[in-house]
This record gives C-alpha cells, structure tokens and sequence, in this order.
C-alpha cells in the first residue's frame, strides 16, 4: 500500500486532524492530483488557521488548478498566519507565489 492509500485509511479510521490532512494534501499534490489535494487541504487550514505549510500548498494547488483569485486569497491568509508565528521563511515563499499569481490576474485583466 502506498502512502496516500495508508494516509486514506488512517482518514476513514476516525482519525483526522489538520497534520493529517496536510500530510496527504501534499502527497496528492507531489502525485499531481491538485482536485483532491485541495479538499484536503481546505480541510488543514480550516482545522489549524495558523498552519502555514499548509497555507502554502493549498495556494499552490489552487493556482496550478487554474484558480487563481483563490490562490491569491489562500498566500495572503497564508502570509498573515506565517508572519503571526514568526514562520519568516514560509511568508517570504509565499509571498513570491503570490506576486507570480498577482502578475498572472493582472494580465488576464
């Protein structure tokens, strides 16, 4: 069994909590299933707001679905979580995805 099909099960065990669904977000998301990472990931930051990896990979995902008002959305809740615990490192990525996303709402304008 393969990591998202063991991180699934631990899912439908009952078991679910925002490093969980963070943990396989991002696999999903490295497996190039952006759709499913989304929820997943959705579902991370809605259980810890301050999660920012997870704000991250949720923009990410967001924006490699084409959504990119939603990624924007998802880098600035992001940033602001990343600089409120400190977490200078992910603001700064963040921030340079959310400038790549600004540049690309802008020219579609």
């Amino acid at each position: 069994m393969g990591m998202v099909e063991n991180l699934e099960a631990m899912l439908a065990s009952g078991q679910d909590n925002a490093l969980l669904r963070f943990t396989l977000g991002s696999a999903l998301f490295k497996e190039g299933d952006a759709l499913r990472a989304v929820e997943h990931l959705r579902t991370a930051v809605e259980l810890d707001p301050g999660y920012s990896a997870a704000w991250k990979i949720y923009g990410k995902s967001l924006q490699s679905l084409d959504e990119p008002e939603a990624a924007r959305e998802a880098f600035e809740t992001g940033i602001a979580a990343a600089t409120k615990k400190g977490d200078i490192q992910a603001a700064k990525e963040m921030s340079v995805f959310l400038k790549r996303v600004q540049k690309a709402i802008d020219a579609d304008i």
